[in-house]
């Protein structure tokens, strides 16, 4: 009858456990950190045992990127990210954040294979797809995070050289709008080759004027002023003068479509300082630019190698079979344990009986096994538990009572 009794409550109880399912996720191990330690890990893991292997890495005080990863994946952010994400909290009915990550945890496991250094992260869900949606989220927390909480050198250097670059960026456009600014209102687009053109054009008019000057001095000791030679050639030498006067700065209108174009000769030394300087400076910003351009590209490159990857093994897949609870296993195993217990029973209260029945110690385990009935509250008429008391009270006097009269 037990083993019967134990069958069916057992089969009763396998359907009633509500189903489970687990959604596993593995993952490569990652390479190892570089420098003169990982060479000197790499060596003793090709010599010796993984244990030997895990007693060096503490005695140096080195950590391995697998061991990064368990701890990055058993932290609060990695946790709290998948919590939000999937509404936990109120999944788990769970008041505070810290029971639902107490939860969370029971339904992850995340461990290492200490010989292969594979990662698997285990998930336990209600639901087939929640479990393999929140494994596939572990992989990308562990993701987010490894690739923008790197604190390796290389992200640091790329971090200073980003933040560096943008001041020099914003420098040279500074720099660059004001010389832009500058020679468009005083017409100096290349001062040195301004000058040269200036002074090549001066000399150039200066002899026309020389050689016009002549002419007309020799017509005039031929013919007056009135002639039409003489006129005409006295108003070229007038032009040549202007012209030169004009280059040289000299009663030249400043709104004159010749001082709007370019300056004159005699303004190029004053905007020559000016106009130096503020090339100097824009050529040294390009120059630090392009150096900083260069140092940033071979840092992202550099901390490319050494951010540890996260790469998928094996994907997180919806469970076709559930993983809790084995009905089977709790059916077969209800018959026996209700078996067991019906033996013990039988053997114990045979070997009761067995026992004399004036031994003082079979009386006082009647007497308080009677005591114990008595005051049971269904034992009581009305059934409460002030009529128990009562009930006790007086049992207990009418046998202290009763003891004294006996004695």
């Amino acid at each position: 009858r037990a083993a019967v009794v134990g069958l069916v409550a057992s089969t009763i109880l396998a359907f009633l456990i509500p189903k489970e399912f687990t959604s596993t996720v593995r993952l490569m191990p990652p390479d190892q950190s570089s420098g003169q330690g990982a060479a000197m890990l790499a060596a003793l893991s090709g010599r010796t045992s993984g244990t030997l292997t895990s007693m060096a890495e503490s005695a140096l005080g080195l950590k391995t990127s697998g061991g990064l990863f368990i701890g990055v994946l058993n932290s609060d952010t990695v946790e709290d990210d998948v919590i939000q994400k999937f509404r936990l909290q109120k999944l788990y009915d769970d008041r505070y954040l810290e029971d639902a990550r107490k939860e969370l945890a029971k339904n992850t496991g995340v461990s290492e294979d200490t010989k292969s250094g594979i990662i698997t992260v285990s998930v336990t869900d209600h639901d087939a797809k929640r479990c393999a949606a929140m494994a596939q989220e572990y992989v990308n927390e562990l993701n987010w995070v490894v690739n923008n909480l790197s604190t390796s050198s290389a992200h640091r250097e790329r971090v200073f050289l980003d933040q560096r670059l943008d001041q020099v960026k914003n420098n040279l456009e500074t720099d660059e709008k004001q010389f832009s600014q500058f020679a468009s209102q005083k017409g100096a687009i290349d001062i040195a080759e301004q000058g040269k053109a200036m002074v090549t054009a001066a000399a150039t008019l200066q002899g026309q004027l020389i050689a016009a000057q002549s002419e007309l001095e020799g017509l005039r000791q031929i013919y007056t002023d009135n002639n039409v030679r003489v006129r005409s050639l006295q108003a070229r030498v007038d032009d040549l003068h202007k012209a030169l006067d004009r280059l040289g700065g000299k009663g030249s209108d400043e709104n004159s479509s010749a001082q709007q174009f370019y300056p004159s000769l005699r303004q190029l030394p004053l905007l020559g300082v000016e106009y130096a300087d503020l090339l100097r400076r824009t050529k040294v910003q390009e120059a630090v630019f392009e150096a900083l351009t260069q140092q940033d590209e071979l840092a992202k490159v550099e901390e490319a190698k050494e951010t540890p990857t996260v790469k998928v093994l094996d994907q997180p897949e919806i469970p076709d079979e559930k993983s809790y609870p084995p009905r089977a296993v709790i059916a077969l195993f209800g018959p026996f344990l209700a078996l067991a217990l019906g033996s013990a029973w039988i053997l114990s209260g045979s070997a009761w009986q067995d026992v004399d029945p004036t031994d003082p110690r079979k009386r006082m385990v009647q007497q308080v096994w009677t005591d114990v009935q008595a005051n049971l509250p269904w034992n009581v008429r009305n059934g409460s538990s002030e009529g128990a008391r009562k009930f006790w009270f007086r049992n207990r006097t009418g046998k202290s009572s009763e003891r004294s009269s006996n004695q």
